[in-house]
């Protein structure tokens, strides 16, 4: 249990710098580029660090807090996800629950330290992360307790007995499943088509129009909660996919794979489209709700129609 808790606590804190390193990796070979090294994140990270943060005098303790609580809760909220041999460090009934709000509490922080700084253009972006996450949060929900139900499992363990117990449905089911949390993950991970991690107009910014104000260890710990939590949704789709057949460390070498398969994905989709409309971007969210949607019909037909 020890050594499961180790690789999980290990795997956590620096894989999600070599995702974001794929990340621009794909980037960069699809712009025809070399590109940087996938481990130039963790250089930003260490460089950041070692800087001093800059304050403005118009911010009260909010702003300094923010920082460390959203990361604080971006780690916590990992602790329920199954990682390494696709187990949990904390594995309780209803986690997904806890899980949401945890990321919530840190979001909460994250919002209301943009507004502290008293810019209107970090409120424009505060006004439209909690608008997105509004949305995201009931299909997420609708999505994660459909799953629980047909599996009679509350933890994220019914991930890995949909099979068992949809039939035929169960295949429709994960797909459905995969779709409505990769959303997710470029929903709260800010990535193209949502938004655009590396884009300078505020008039167009979501999650950096929040964080200007930010610099040296606090915009640190921020990108690597940023990263992590792209990381534990990208750990969920692997644990949708992975068959529960396999062995400890075969499930390990395919997680890991998983991962890095995603972050080029992301990198993909980031190259060969361009970041939509604003009022576009609502559509695309509420795709996210439309296969929740059709997974809950399809849990509630197999359970009460046969």
């Amino acid at each position: 249990m020890m050594i499961i808790l180790l690789i999980n606590i290990l795997i956590l804190l620096f894989v999600p710098f070599l995702m974001i390193g794929v990340i621009k990796k794909t980037k960069a070979f699809w712009a025809g580029r070399k590109g940087v090294s996938v481990w130039q994140p963790v250089w930003d990270f260490l460089r950041l660090i070692k800087k001093d943060s800059v304050i403005s005098e118009t911010t009260s303790w909010v702003f300094k807090f923010a920082p460390i609580a959203g990361f604080a809760s971006v780690v916590f909220a990992a602790m329920f996800v199954p990682l390494a041999f696709g187990k949990s460090v904390i594995n309780i009934p209803f986690a997904f629950v806890i899980f949401s709000y945890i990321l919530g509490f840190g979001k909460f922080f994250s919002l209301i330290s943009a507004l502290d700084t008293g810019s209107s253009f970090e409120g424009m972006g505060a006004s439209r992360e909690a608008c997105f996450s509004t949305i995201v949060e009931p299909a997420f929900f609708i999505g994660m307790a459909s799953i629980a139900a047909l599996s009679q499992n509350y933890t994220f363990d019914s991930f890995k007995l949909i099979l068992q117990n949809a039939g035929g449905y169960g295949y429709l089911i994960i797909a459905l499943a995969v779709i409505t949390l990769f959303i997710m993950l470029l929903i709260e991970g800010c990535r193209v088509p949502v938004d655009d991690p590396t884009t300078h107009l505020e008039l167009t910014m979501i999650h950096e129009v929040m964080i200007l104000d930010n610099s040296g260890v606090d915009l640190g710990l921020i990108t690597w909660g940023a990263a992590i939590k792209m990381f534990i949704f990208e750990a969920l789709i692997a644990n949708m996919i992975i068959p529960a057949s396999l062995g400890l460390w075969e499930t390990l070498a395919l997680f890991l794979i998983i991962v890095f398969a995603l972050a080029i994905v992301i990198g993909t989709v980031e190259s060969s489209m361009a970041r939509f409309r604003m009022t576009h971007v609502f559509e695309f969210i509420f795709v996210m709700s439309i296969t929740a949607l059709i997974i809950l019909a399809l849990v509630t037909y197999r359970i009460y129609g046969g």
